[in-house]
């Protein structure tokens, strides 16, 4: 697969993840100040996509051979509220250079 593919997928899943975790946030509030419990459903939810990202995280990091501080960056930012769209921001610009870089090997 190629370097491009795995950081988008882990780009993908990165923002999807920030929000359930967000909404996970507001559901445990909300579970500890109402009748209101949806934190089984979005403690799921949020589980599946964390899970999905650390798996995408993990492929992108031997695809794309990131600096131990850049590959443990990413992969704090999946545990901090907000920190997925940090995450997408950096991947994106990231991935914007290596389709650049393989545009032009393919061309060469």
């Amino acid at each position: 697969m190629k370097t491009s593919t795995a950081l988008r997928r882990l780009r993908l899943v990165s923002t999807p993840e920030a929000i359930s975790f967000l909404l996970l946030l507001v559901c445990s509030v909300l579970k500890r100040t109402t009748d209101f419990n949806a934190v089984p459903v979005m403690g799921s939810i949020h589980g599946v996509l964390f899970i999905l990202y650390v798996v995408f995280w993990a492929d992108a990091r031997n695809k794309v051979r990131w600096s131990n501080g850049r590959g443990l960056l990413l992969l704090a930012l999946s545990v901090l509220p907000t920190g997925g769209f940090f995450a997408d921001r950096m991947l994106r610009a990231e991935e914007r250079t290596v389709a650049v870089t393989d545009t032009a090997a393919a061309t060469a």
